[in-house]
């Protein structure tokens, strides 16, 4: 028998079904200490857990703002008034334990050798002066590598490159030694949210208070919870942009930065133009949390990420226009193998053809608004 997959649309609703159980459970059980000894990531606290369900309901909320804005609406607005309240300060921030183990990001990069920072880092990091870099990675050892902003050290390889050999390579900036020794990884911050009610201000929902107060909050959360300093300045700036990148080992990568956004607020801007500069901080903020990165990418086009400069798709696994970007993961060769009916069965509910360039439901293209 075929393990049959659910339609998104069909999903959604029973995400949110499961949080309305969820959170009645939680709203019922507030002074229950069982959970403690069990809990890596809230020591038994009741009420964490209850913001933190309010706070996936937001965050599905905006998921699907453009695929139907109705439910969106509803669901966030519900997730802002409910009692229990939203993940609100670096305090209540959700952590998953690694217990005892690393982040893959460690193993692929330190054990491996197969990762370096990225050219978008370096591009918005560096262009922006945004101090969080340091907390991110390692500066280079050879200046010649940085010798377009030797003020700032820090060299990244560009997704999509030519390459002759990886260990060309290697002398770019690996993650931040402390990486090393982190016990458990972001999952959820005050950050987010902060960026998540940002946007539901844009979008007029009620409760999601000021879009550049939001904004703001979101960044000074960021800095806080990352250590770094000078987020006054860092706010302020409305002059510095993302630099265009410079491989200094292959002029064919070099490629022009697509953005001109700044890191201070600007009320006069465009809605359009106010939610590239939310998404570009809760990209910025959500570094290990790559995922969550990579579906507000696909659902907005923010941030304006470099295109490959290599592309190598083709009509075996969907073709991508030089002028955009992978849409999602094909099925794995063991369903395909083993679950042909249900793979068959699912790209019918898919909305297109089992390619890597087959858009999800939630993310519809075009406009933002």
């Amino acid at each position: 028998q075929a393990n049959i997959y659910d339609k998104e649309s069909d999903l959604y609703n029973k995400f949110f079904a499961d949080l309305d159980a969820v959170q009645a459970v939680f709203a019922a059980n507030q002074s229950y200490a069982g959970l403690k000894k069990f809990d890596a990531s809230y020591s038994g606290n009741m009420e964490k857990w209850s913001k933190l369900v309010n706070s996936m309901r937001l965050k599905l909320a905006i998921r699907i703002s453009k695929v139907d804005p109705t439910l969106a609406k509803t669901q966030g607005e519900k997730a802002m008034s409910d009692a229990a309240g939203l993940i609100s300060s670096n305090g209540d921030n959700f952590r998953v334990s690694l217990y005892g183990g690393k982040l893959p990001m460690n193993v692929i990069a330190f054990e491996w050798g197969d990762t370096r920072m990225g050219s978008g880092m370096e591009s918005f990091g560096v262009g922006m002066k945004d101090n969080r870099i340091a907390s991110y990675f390692a500066p280079v050892a050879d200046a010649s590598l940085v010798s377009d902003h030797p003020d700032w050290p820090y060299k990244g390889i560009h997704s999509g490159a030519y390459l002759d050999a990886k260990d060309q390579r290697l002398p770019f900036s690996t993650p931040n030694e402390s990486f090393k020794v982190q016990e458990s990884r972001r999952y959820f911050t005050y950050s987010e949210v902060c960026h998540l009610k940002a946007e539901a201000a844009l979008r007029g929902w009620a409760g999601a208070g000021d879009a550049k107060t939001n904004y703001e909050d979101g960044v000074r959360a960021s800095f806080a919870d990352w250590g770094a300093g000078g987020v006054d300045a860092y706010l302020a700036d409305a002059t510095s942009t993302p630099i265009d990148y410079v491989d200094p080992l292959e002029p064919r990568n070099n490629w022009t930065s697509r953005s001109d956004v700044t890191p201070a607020w600007n009320d006069a801007d465009s809605n359009e133009r106010k939610l590239e500069k939310i998404i570009t901080q809760k990209w910025f903020n959500n570094f290990t949390n790559s995922l969550e990165a990579w579906t507000d990418h696909r659902r907005t086009g923010y941030p304006k990420l470099p295109y490959n400069t290599r592309n190598d798709s083709s009509a075996d696994w969907g073709v991508i226009p030089a002028d955009e970007f992978i849409k999602r993961m094909p099925w794995p060769n063991g369903e395909r193998d083993n679950n042909k009916d249900g793979v068959a069965d699912a790209t019918t509910k898919l909305g297109g053809p089992d390619l890597i360039s087959t858009r999800l439901w939630w993310d519809t293209g075009g406009s933002n608004f």
